[in-house]
């Protein structure tokens, strides 16, 4: 009998554990609400964030809002986000508070250590009553080791609080039950080898040592991206030069296949870098210091049937030298030929996010936020401010539908010899 009650105690919990694995990643239709302080609203991982959802592709038909206030902390978030954010009805919602709640200062439990924990749990309860069904709750990430004050000193004491308030943010997270984003510590590593390879100058925090450029914010894109549960599987073409054929996975169509060139369709891109590597302002260079094209941005090719030791493999105007076995094992096409044939169209979409979400800033900050306040003075006119806050939205979404409507089939071709 006990046998049999343990028996059925461990199928409950591996059922509650399955279910809750489900939960923790992104579904069709879902809207995610960024939310944070002036890092968020600098427009940037939030933007990466969005050209991932709507290029990549981890589930159909998702959406992204930013709600990004500069010299915000997590209280001040949660005082707010009844009138700012929950009327849009998010489904996920991702939190990068503890930069300013650190106060700049050497950590003290009693000050910052508190408030960020009773702020950032009353956050995720709000987000739960909402009804908000995945949240992550994300650290703070990191000032930079040589820009921060310009004192080494000063930014290992101000890493030395962002570690403690990741620590919380972790700590709630488990609490809570929901997802923890680790910011920090990819940031930390990452600066600290990219550093050693280009030198003080390369900031991975920002000129200011707060706000980084596009190299830091891919690395806070990249941990949000993996707490949403993405899988990084962009896609597979397998090539058969023996016999002549070719098939791809879903998001991706063979049009014709001979003489070892293929020719494709694609409705699902890889994610794109750019710029001189050595520059902050850059994508192209962080990516040695963090697994992104590893873990979230695999197109694999897998050459089968392929004559002699190395193949050469020419990918739009792009080419690069394999070792066959290498081919038939399958490489990441997104990770080694960075220039591609996806990186016009990528740039389009990314022009098309950042119009949506440079919107965002102003609707909130200065209509949305204030419509409470001005709809006291004047009651009488509850209808017009209704109709302010309908007209917002539909402006929005009007964005975000452009966003979506841009991403467009891709045709490209891989020749293989």
């Amino acid at each position: 009998m006990r046998r049999r009650v343990a028996t059925g105690l461990w199928l409950v919990l591996v059922v509650a554990l399955a279910c809750f694995a489900g939960e923790a990643k992104l579904q069709d239709g879902d809207l995610v609400a960024v939310t944070g302080d002036s890092i968020t609203e600098q427009k940037q991982y939030s933007v990466f964030i969005e050209d991932y959802l709507l290029m990549c592709q981890p589930a159909a038909k998702l959406r992204v809002m930013q709600f990004g206030w500069g010299g915000e902390t997590a209280g001040g978030f949660r005082n707010r986000m009844a009138n700012d954010c929950l009327p849009f009805k998010p489904t996920v919602a991702t939190t990068c508070y503890g930069m300013n709640d650190g106060g700049y200062r050497p950590f003290d439990e009693n000050q910052q250590g508190r408030s960020y924990r009773e702020s950032t749990r009353a956050i995720v309860q709000e987000f739960k009553k909402a009804g908000v069904r995945l949240i992550v709750v994300g650290s703070p990430g990191v000032v930079d080791a040589d820009t921060f004050r310009h004192d080494p000193a000063a930014a290992r004491m101000y890493n030395e609080t962002l570690a403690r308030l990741r620590d919380i943010a972790r700590e709630v997270a488990e609490k809570e039950g929901v997802v923890f984003g680790n910011v920090f510590d990819p940031m930390m590593d990452a600066m600290t080898k990219a550093k050693a390879k280009y030198g003080k100058d390369y900031h991975v925090a920002g000129g200011d040592g707060v706000h980084p450029g596009a190299n830091g914010q891919l690395l806070m894109a990249y941990a949000f991206l993996k707490a949403l549960g993405c899988d990084g599987n962009i896609g597979t073409i397998t090539v058969d030069l023996a016999a002549g054929k070719a098939e791809a996975t879903e998001g991706h169509k063979v049009l014709a296949c001979k003489d070892g060139a293929v020719e494709l369709e694609s409705t699902r891109y890889p994610f794109c870098f750019f710029g001189d590597p050595k520059d902050p302002n850059a994508t192209s260079g962080i990516i040695e210091f963090v697994p992104f094209n590893q873990d979230l941005n695999r197109l694999t090719l897998v050459v089968k049937g392929a004559r002699g030791d190395r193949v050469k493999v020419t990918w739009g105007k792009a080419s690069k030298e394999f070792a066959a076995a290498d081919l038939a094992k399958g490489v990441n096409l997104a990770a080694e030929l960075l220039d591609n044939p996806f990186c016009d169209a990528f740039k389009k979409v990314d022009a098309a996010v950042r119009a949506q979400q440079n919107f965002e800033t102003p609707m909130i900050k200065d209509l949305i936020n204030k419509l409470p306040s001005m709809q006291r003075l004047v009651p009488e006119e509850k209808e017009a401010f209704e109709r302010v806050r309908t007209a917002l939205a539909r402006r929005n979404q009007e964005l975000f539908d452009a966003a979506a409507a841009a991403v467009v089939p891709v045709k490209h071709a891989i020749k293989i010899e």
